[in-house]
């Protein structure tokens, strides 16, 4: 799988909206009720991608410290399913549940909301403030597969640190870095 880094944002990005179903309650889920008070986290991910199953523990870890501080947090899944199976919503569902996810798993069936935040890779981490404007584009941390290195999630709490405590979030903004998003043909 080749390694892909997210794409630079507008400095101007606001969150585009949606409705995308959860694949744990299966409710229709629109982005405003999904955001936090103060801020929120929106991550691409899927089940089958090394990059994002090296980190998910480290995922579940960082939105547990920060529900509370009115930071809100959603994945989405884009992957096409008939290729990429494993990406299924069913599959998805078992994986929600199996791990705890802290936040809704949302699936991308038809890729527009993919497309409408320019994403390209899983994982790929969005911060944007209470008025939807992307403040943090990167990456979750240092860590990658092989390079033996802590899943701290750093990168990312640094930013939201930055955010809740009215600091300037720490630049230059390092991108993610993971698999592609596997398109429908």
């Amino acid at each position: 799988m080749a390694l892909t880094k997210n794409n630079l944002l507008p400095t101007d990005f606001r969150a585009p909206s949606f409705s995308l179903p959860d694949v744990v309650s299966g409710k229709q889920l629109h982005l405003n009720d999904l955001k936090g008070n103060k801020a929120t986290v929106l991550m691409f991910i899927c089940n089958h991608c090394p990059y994002v199953q090296h980190l998910e523990q480290g995922i579940i870890a960082l939105a547990n410290d920060y529900l509370s501080q009115q930071v809100g947090f959603v994945a989405i899944s884009s992957n096409d399913v008939v290729r990429y199976p494993a990406d299924g919503p069913e599959e998805m569902r078992e994986k929600a549940l199996r791990l705890s996810y802290p936040f809704p798993y949302l699936y991308d069936e038809t890729q527009e909301v993919a497309k409408a935040y320019h994403a390209v890779c899983t994982p790929e981490f969005y911060l944007f403030d209470a008025q939807n404007y992307c403040i943090y584009h990167g990456q979750f941390d240092d860590a990658r597969p092989g390079k033996h290195l802590p899943v701290t999630g750093k990168t990312l709490r640094s930013a939201l640190d930055a955010f809740l405590n009215d600091q300037p979030i720490p630049s230059p903004q390092l991108p993610s870095m993971g698999c592609s998003i596997k398109w429908k043909n």
